[in-house]
């Protein structure tokens, strides 16, 4: 099995002074490469908690995490940081976005840590602008642009490390009907281009264009669907 993310018994508790209190209770389950994957559930169901780790942003304190044949679940912080810029692209509800660099400029910031010299971050950055459609507002501020517009800088700043997965957290939240369709429509291209993406939402309308939808309710996987392809055979 070509697994990208394999979790074994993943659980996650905090503590308030010394009450354990368990978000995650042994999540067990394959992402395999280039699947679009949707994780639902209400809040409070542990899914932010769960994306979080799929993240890196955050390590497990039970069970083990393997991404890409890397065992992350015990990484320090450095190693960790260092796994999630070269792995995963993250698409944030709010952009993310800082108000005095312009469009090309935000999306070429994941790449000053690398130590590639500006001139090829720009290009990269603009190559990463194409992908979803937005050279011509290259030099546009955060504030000259729409919500949609924004997002799809979110997106081309996701994608400049080439990563293997792209990980979005209710990427439509503050968008309209008519822009959520257009950004879930860039989600589709860049899955069929070969990224594995893991859309995180509590819409049923937006986890209806991923092909396997997993549902959380308190920390444990309720259930875990993929949907049926149908292929007509001549």
């Amino acid at each position: 099995m070509n697994s990208i993310i394999h979790l074994n018994n993943i659980q996650k508790s905090y503590y308030l002074g010394k009450q354990e209190l368990p978000v995650l209770k042994g999540i067990t389950m394959d992402i395999l490469k280039n699947e679009y994957v949707a994780l639902m559930g209400p809040s409070g169901s542990g899914k932010s908690t769960l994306m979080n780790i799929l993240g890196c942003l955050d390590s497990p304190t039970g069970g083990q995490y393997i991404l890409n044949g890397k065992d992350v679940s015990r990484m320090p912080d450095n190693d960790l940081a260092e796994v999630r810029n070269k792995e995963i692209g993250f698409v944030f509800q709010q952009f993310n976005l800082l108000p005095r660099l312009s469009a090309v400029e935000n999306v070429a910031l994941p790449l000053i840590y690398s130590g590639i010299n500006k001139k090829e971050r720009m290009d990269r950055a603009m190559q990463a602008l194409e992908k979803v459609s937005l050279t011509d507002r290259s030099h546009h501020k955060p504030n000259e642009l729409s919500g949609g517009q924004c997002q799809r800088v979110a997106i081309a700043r996701a994608l400049i490390n080439t990563p293997s997965i792209i990980l979005a957290d209710e990427p439509t939240g503050n968008l309209d009907t008519k822009t959520s369709i257009e950004i879930m429509d860039i989600f589709g291209e860049i899955h069929a281009q070969g990224n594995t993406v893991i859309l995180v939402t509590h819409e049923e309308d937006i986890s209806a264009y991923a092909h396997r939808i997993i549902r959380l309710r308190d920390g444990v996987i309720e259930s875990d669907k993929k949907k049926e392809f149908t292929t007509s055979l001549s």
